[in-house]
């Protein structure tokens, strides 16, 4: 009987285990997990590689990743150049996960400078991020047919959201004045964001925070600066924040609030989700953007004025002096 019990808890309970165990999905940035995990609801355990508030360009996998990624049976990836440490992480860890690619049929941005080098940031808009959402219920059916309407109808709840908040960032956008509408940041993660909802994006870095700023990147933005007289400038969640406040501090403007780029916000932040990064952000915006902005030479109209009373005083002189004079010669 002993010997029994024994074999039992061996081979039996693994199995049992296994059996009533979730498949586990993996993301490998926030904003992704977080739209998985709209669309899965508990169907699937959902983890992601990159913590939240750590940037993914720069990020150092770990052994831990390696052994998520082994056991992983989906895998959703941005692409676009975003990941460039992930081919090594799957091919390390030996998984024999589904990799799929979450921004297939997005209209990419190309890199004006640097060829097949592609602007990773699509989910800043949200109607890529119904791009997004669908590439993950598609896959979703593909791997558990059974629960297909599970996935189709969480499918359609979320796009309604996601079309609603597209609707609200367009509004908003148009209430800021337009000379205004210019949004300056650490590095350039809003092109997407900007093209969709009408607002110029200037930045120090480029597309990737891995990359080195050049005294040309930082001249270029303080022209902007003090050409447009933009009243405020925007630091990121990931980014080092030191450059942005370095120049708006001798331009003396504000920073306008920290955005959520490169992730979304913990449980406890302003945007816990991707749907609350993008409101968030576009509420900052806004509210930064339409400051009325002070003229650039504040003393020019009192200039004008003091003239002006100069002049006076200079005819009521004359004015005088020619009474005087000839009242003397009467």
């Amino acid at each position: 009987m002993k010997k029994f019990l024994i074999l039992i808890t061996i081979f039996v309970i693994p199995l049992v285990l296994n059996a009533t165990e979730k498949p586990k999905l993996v993301a490998t940035a926030s904003m992704i997990s977080d739209i998985a995990q709209n669309i899965v609801g508990d169907k699937f355990e959902v983890t992601t590689i990159v913590p939240i508030g750590k940037d993914p360009h720069t990020y150092e996998p770990t052994p831990g990743d390696a052994t998520m990624v082994a056991y992983a049976d989906v895998i959703f990836k941005n692409d676009l150049t975003f990941e460039g440490w992930l081919l090594k992480l799957i091919t390390n860890s030996g998984t024999k996960a589904n990799v799929v690619k979450v921004t297939e049929g997005v209209d990419v941005i190309e890199s004006l400078t640097y060829a097949n080098s592609a602007d990773p940031h699509a989910w800043m808009n949200a109607s890529n991020g119904i791009i997004y959402a669908e590439n993950i219920k598609n896959a979703m059916v593909e791997y558990d047919v059974e629960n297909k309407d599970f996935y189709e109808k969480n499918f359609e709840a979320y796009r309604k959201k996601l079309q609603e908040l597209d609707e609200y960032i367009q509004e908003q956008i148009k209430t800021i004045p337009k000379q205004q509408r210019i949004l300056i940041t650490s590095h350039d993660a809003f092109q997407y964001y900007g093209r969709k909802y009408g607002i110029r994006l200037e930045s120090i870095l480029g597309t990737s925070t891995d990359a080195q700023a050049q005294t040309s990147d930082y001249t270029k933005v303080d022209k902007v600066i003090r050409e447009s007289g933009v009243p405020a400038v925007f630091i990121e969640s990931t980014v080092n924040p030191k450059m942005l406040q370095q120049l708006a501090s001798s331009n003396d403007i504000t920073i306008g609030g920290s955005l959520f780029s490169d992730s979304i916000g913990n449980k406890d932040s302003d945007a816990p989700s991707y749907l609350a990064m993008l409101k968030y952000n576009t509420d900052v915006i806004v509210k930064a953007l339409s400051r009325k902005v002070q003229p650039k030479i504040a003393e020019a109209p009192e200039e004008k004025n003091n003239i002006l009373l100069y002049g006076i005083l200079g005819v009521l002189f004359i004015g005088a002096f020619l009474f005087v004079y000839r009242s003397m010669n009467q």
